[in-house]
């Protein structure tokens, strides 16, 4: 679990990474904009090897984010991992394949 605080010392943002995939990313609304989610990917990316990550189909805006960061999309799924209907697309960074 990786955190970055606001000049104040509140969280801003954290990410959770696993053996293989960038698990969660969360910024929080106001502090969207800042580079805070180019940094964390950046850093999973260039220190941890972790290429991938899992974006439920409906998070639109995380989707977009994902794209714009090069991932592309290489997998989906109809349902999530607890079996409900939520599609979960497969995205991974193109230079690890």
């Amino acid at each position: 679990m990786f955190v970055i605080r606001n000049e104040n010392g509140r969280i801003a943002a954290f990410m959770g990474l696993s053996d293989d995939m960038l698990e969660m990313l969360f910024v929080l609304p106001e502090e969207q904009g800042h580079g805070y989610g180019k940094a964390f990917v950046d850093y999973a990316i260039d220190k941890c090897n972790i290429y991938k990550v899992d974006v439920n189909e409906d998070n639109e805006q995380a989707y977009k984010f994902y794209l714009h960061m090069g991932y592309e999309v290489i997998g989906r799924d109809e349902l999530d991992p607890s079996g409900k209907p939520f599609p979960i697309l497969h995205l991974q960074q193109p230079s690890s394949h």
